[in-house]
């Protein structure tokens, strides 16, 4: 059959491979709605939003702002109202969440949502629509708290709280506990973290929202430190291009833990840094976990490794001395002289010596001058004598006995009986209170229980430190049973008696490995922090004792009269700080994937005119 004449080819549109960028949603057309909230507590479980601020913006520019107050059906505790400045009258009026939602849902349709702290916010709101009935949106979410992270480095800011990064990205508003106000803030802080994302080649959606999600590959490639990293309890030890320690940890499972530094779950800043460095990991198995956290206090304090932040530094406690003199006084120090004075602490740090110095100085006329004093030679008194906080023993009016009487108090209370310094200012936080003086009272309250922990610590610490050795025993869990001897508050040997295995019999091997602590025998032979990681592990339900020489034994009466009131002080404390949030918030000083964009500031919002 012959063919017919051939027809003309069809025409097809024109095929062209798109470009990378394409492929996601461009940041410059994604619509964002920065959101913050206050509200009455910490928790959506027993508290309640306040007010709710939001702005949308697309491409740089401001689209529209909500804005309302919120009747959360409840009284706001006076220290929410101090904090966000927002009263229980404010809110009389406003309107419940429930007929507020609605509004903010149709203002954010289609949007990415966006707030610090991300889980916070969205949880109030998530838990508010779940009360009400109403179904949360299928929205992405953008937290600029883990975005600015991964963006900045610690050199440029210390932490990447709100009220830091607003002022470093010079936002035109200032973060003050109101809702939009902090919404504008963040918008300007996600606009100059949006500036860090352009060198990098992060121009769409799905990059953004997948910045936070994933795992360097550098991480992955130096999996291999882990492969010769035994099983069991012990220490490990991160080492630098130089052989130079850089992290110290423990662990029950050595090789689970250093393994979980190359993956995704390990999230701190300062880790994923030292991460970056490591070029080596040694691994010191231990008996049992008592000697693995004792060993790591030891070589953390050894070495100082640079991304250890817990008892790097032991020799800057601080302890309250009461001077050896006619006229004694009380003095801040770092260093316990043994026959120069009597010593309480330690303290972690000024702030805590100082309230405890306050309290001791509110119940006790002790002198507060600097110079040292001469019962022969009189000076000229001070204000404090005539405010009636000393006796001015510097004039003669007060003889050295009678000033020994009330020093004698604060060395009691060291001692053994707090009761003659503490129950005055218990009673003075009482007629604090009857006369409605409560910040005041809360203030000294405060400044007892830190006295208070400090005298208990120091006896503490004093009853083990006596005690020139025992030998302590607990269940492994498999029959068999771990040990510990410690000789005057130091562990000296730790060992194992496996099932099957009498515990008296291996005692005397494990004695003959035992250190010998060097130094006078009524001295602690370690550090505070080794000698309360035994006491607490002696101090375990299941631990017990097998052997001992000397006697341990706490003073009496000590500081148990006063379990009650420390009790009722910690539990005050979590109640001040509703907003307590445990999550790191620290910066990565080398972020995963993300280093091209360091120094970079001068670079308009992605999508904004030029």
């Amino acid at each position: 059959m012959p063919s017919s004449p051939a027809a003309a080819p069809p025409v097809h549109g024109r095929y062209e491979q798109v470009t990378i960028d394409e492929l996601g949603t461009p940041l410059a057309d994604v619509t964002f709605v920065v959101v913050d909230l206050e509200t009455t507590g910490g928790s959506p479980k027993d508290s309640a939003i306040t007010e709710i601020g939001a702005v949308k913006v697309r491409g740089g520019v401001v689209l529209g702002e909500f804005q309302t107050l919120v009747d959360p059906g409840r009284e706001i505790p006076p220290y929410i109202s101090v904090l966000t400045g927002i009263t229980s009258m404010m809110v009389a009026a406003a309107p419940r969440i429930g007929a507020v939602l609605p509004g903010f849902l149709e203002f954010a349709r289609g949007a990415v949502l966006v707030a610090h702290n991300a889980p916070f916010d969205l949880g109030f709101l998530k838990a508010a629509c779940a009360e009400n009935g109403i179904p949360w949106p299928a929205a992405a979410s953008v937290d600029t708290a883990v975005l600015a992270r991964r963006l900045l480095s610690r050199d440029e800011v210390p932490n990447c709280k709100l009220a830091t990064l607003a002022p470093y990205f010079s936002a035109a508003t200032s973060p003050t506990h109101r809702a939009l106000d902090d919404a504008r803030a963040t918008v300007d802080v996600l606009h100059g973290l949006f500036e860090r994302l352009g060198p990098l080649g992060i121009t769409s959606l799905e990059e953004l929202t997948g910045l936070t999600r994933q795992v360097d590959p550098e991480r992955l490639r130096k999996r291999h430190l882990a492969d010769d990293v035994p099983r069991g309890p012990g220490v490990y030890l991160f080492r630098g291009p130089k052989d130079e320690p850089l992290y110290v940890g423990t662990s029950t499972d050595l090789r689970s833990r250093v393994r979980s530094y190359f993956s995704s779950s390990e999230q701190r800043s300062r880790i994923t840094e030292m991460v970056a460095l490591a070029q080596r990991v040694d691994a010191i198995p231990c008996a049992h976990d008592l000697e693995a956290a004792v060993r790591e206090l030891r070589l953390i304090a050894e070495h100082k490794p640079r991304y250890n932040r817990r008892s790097r530094f032991p020799e800057r406690a601080l302890w309250i001395r009461l001077t050896d003199e006619a006229f004694p006084r009380l003095s801040v120090v770092r260093r316990v002289r043994p026959g120069a004075g009597v010593f309480l602490g330690p303290f972690p740090d000024r702030r805590a010596a100082d309230a405890a110095v306050a309290a001791v100085h509110e119940a006790l006329p002790l002198r507060q001058c600097t110079t040292r004093l001469s019962p022969r030679v009189p000076t000229s008194a001070c204000v404090l004598f005539g405010m009636g906080r000393c006796g001015a023993p510097c004039t003669g009016a007060q003889s050295v006995t009678e000033y020994a009487s009330i020093a004698d108090v604060f060395r009691a209370a060291v001692d053994h009986d707090p009761h003659g310094l503490v129950a005055p200012l218990l009673a003075r936080v009482e007629r604090l209170a009857t006369e409605e003086r409560f910040e005041d009272a809360a203030v000294l309250r405060d400044r007892i229980a830190v006295l208070v922990r400090a005298v208990r610590r120091r006896q503490r610490l004093e009853s083990l430190a006596a005690v020139p050795e025992l030998v302590l025993a607990r269940a492994d869990g498999s029959g068999g049973w771990h040990l510990s001897v410690v000789r005057r508050g130091r562990l000296v040997a730790a060992g194992g008696a496996p099932t099957g295995t009498s515990v008296r019999r291996t005692l005397p091997g494990l004695l003959a490995t035992a250190e010998t602590p060097v130094g006078p025998d009524d001295e602690l032979a370690a550090t505070v922090d080794e000698t309360e990681l035994i006491l607490r592990w002696m101090e375990k339900p299941g631990t017990r004792l097998v052997d001992l020489t000397g006697v341990l034994a706490c003073p009496a009466p000590g500081t148990g009269a006063f379990s009650s009131f420390l009790d009722l002080v910690e539990a005050g404390r979590a109640e001040r700080d509703p907003f307590a949030d445990d999550r790191s918030l620290g910066t990565r000083a080398r972020p995963e994937r993300v280093a091209a964009g360091a120094g970079v500031r001068a670079r308009p919002p992605i999508g904004s005119p030029a």
